[in-house]
Parts: C-alpha cells; sequence; structure tokens
C-alpha cells in the first residue's frame, strides 16, 4: 500500500534550510532515498549539507554537479551511516537519463548508505520502497519554504 504524508516549514534564512536537513538527516538510516526537487537556487545543497552534519559524514558536502555523484563516510564519532549525494541535474536531460543513473549502482550503496538525489524527481524514486521527497521553493525574499512528502511502503 502506497502512503503519503507532507509537512510544510516555513525557512527564513538559509541557516534554517541547513539546519531542517540536519535534523532529517539525524533520523535517516542506511537504505533511505531523499529527492531533492526546487529551482536553481532553491537551497537543495544546503539543505544536503544539513543532511550531511546530521548523519555526521566527513568531507565538505558541496554540490556535485560536475562530478554527479559524491561519496562521504561516516565521520569517526558519527552515526555509522554514509552520504551518497548526488546531482542528476544533467541526467535528467538525456533521452538516457535512468540508464544512465543506474549505471551509478546506487542501489548498490543503500546498503551502508543515505542517498540523497538533487534534481532526482521523477527519476530516482524507485531506488527503494520508500522514499522522502524535498520540493524547496524560494521567495523573492530568500526565504525558502520545504514541502516534505514521504511516499511508499
Amino acid at each position: 500500500m502506497m502512503t503519503e504524508e507532507t509537512t510544510r516549514y516555513e525557512l527564513p534564512t538559509e541557516a534554517d534550510t541547513e539546519a531542517l536537513g540536519a535534523r532529517i538527516g539525524a533520523r535517516l538510516d542506511k537504505g533511505d532515498v531523499v529527492l531533492l526537487a526546487g529551482p536553481l537556487g532553491a537551497g537543495k545543497t544546503v539543505f544536503a549539507r544539513g543532511i550531511g552534519r546530521g548523519l555526521g559524514v566527513t568531507g565538505a558536502v558541496t554540490s556535485p554537479t560536475f562530478v554527479i555523484a559524491r561519496e562521504h563516510p561516516p565521520a569517526p564519532d558519527g552515526r555509522g551511516v554514509a552520504l551518497v549525494h548526488v546531482d542528476a541535474y544533467r541526467l535528467n536531460f538525456g533521452a538516457n537519463a535512468r540508464a544512465e543513473l543506474d549505471d551509478l549502482d546506487l542501489d548498490t550503496d543503500l546498503a551502508a548508505a543515505a542517498v540523497v538525489v538533487e534534481w532526482g524527481e521523477g527519476l530516482a524514486e524507485t531506488l527503494a520502497d520508500r522514499h522522502l521527497l524535498v520540493r524547496l521553493t524560494r521567495r523573492d525574499d530568500d526565504s525558502r519554504v520545504a514541502e516534505l512528502t514521504w511516499t511508499g511502503a
């Protein structure tokens, strides 16, 4: 049975966006998939940085646009869950987008990591039976709105 539950958050500052990501990251486990959606500048990478902080991973969580994916192992004092951070922006424009995503073997990473996919909506939902979709919107005053929806079994 498919279930959906959406929660909306007002995020006045970039720090608030990162803090919400950290709260989510603190609850993620191996095998969890998070899809980040929103236009350029909406805060997807800031949210992913917060997830990395909440997981307690090593390395700076920055946009993986040009390398497509980065893996951040757990820090010695972290929760033991790695982060695989993917930017599917360039994949979304190719005719073989799903095949290119499959080539990343993200499903094998799920055994040891939480996977976060920027620009993953409509492309990466099948990585797991259940995923969190985070839709970010940037307002004219530079605040953001995040709508979080858990979808799946």
